[in-house]
């Protein structure tokens, strides 16, 4: 019997962590891995002036005077995050503009520590794209 009760609750488990993968975002599909920013739409760290964690893969940014950028995560780094939560950007050596993933330095702080991300695309989100966000994703 303890085995039946032990076997149904990794089988939850197990159901739970495949539902919790297969929900889509509300984001639609991620970038292709390794998508840059084109000349002319490349950023400043400094400029980040909101962020909104739009799924467990995904940060979305307001950059002053320049719109809202897709910035999706390899792993699922922002998990248990919450928008509240302070990202901490630096700018690489040798990059002060970002232009491509390997470009930014981002990491999220949750409870004073800060969890590195590896970011994966950057995309430049248009402005149909920005209204189509529900209103707590908008960042």
């Amino acid at each position: 019997m303890r085995f039946v009760v032990i076997a149904l609750a990794v089988a939850a488990a197990a159901f739970s962590s495949a539902a919790m993968a297969a929900k889509p975002s509300p984001l639609g599909p991620a970038p292709a891995s390794g998508t840059g920013l084109p000349a002319g739409q490349c950023i400043r760290s400094s400029e980040i002036r909101n962020h909104t964690v739009g799924d467990r893969n995904t940060l979305l940014i307001d950059v002053q005077g320049k719109g809202a950028y897709r910035v999706t995560m390899k792993g699922a780094c922002l998990a248990g995050a919450t928008s509240s939560d302070p990202i901490v950007t630096r700018s690489p050596p040798g990059a002060p503009l970002i232009c491509k993933p390997i470009d930014m330095d981002v990491a999220i702080s949750i409870g004073g520590f800060a969890t590195p991300c590896i970011v994966d695309s950057i995309v430049k989100m248009s402005p149909e794209e920005v209204a189509a966000l529900p209103k707590k994703l908008k960042p």
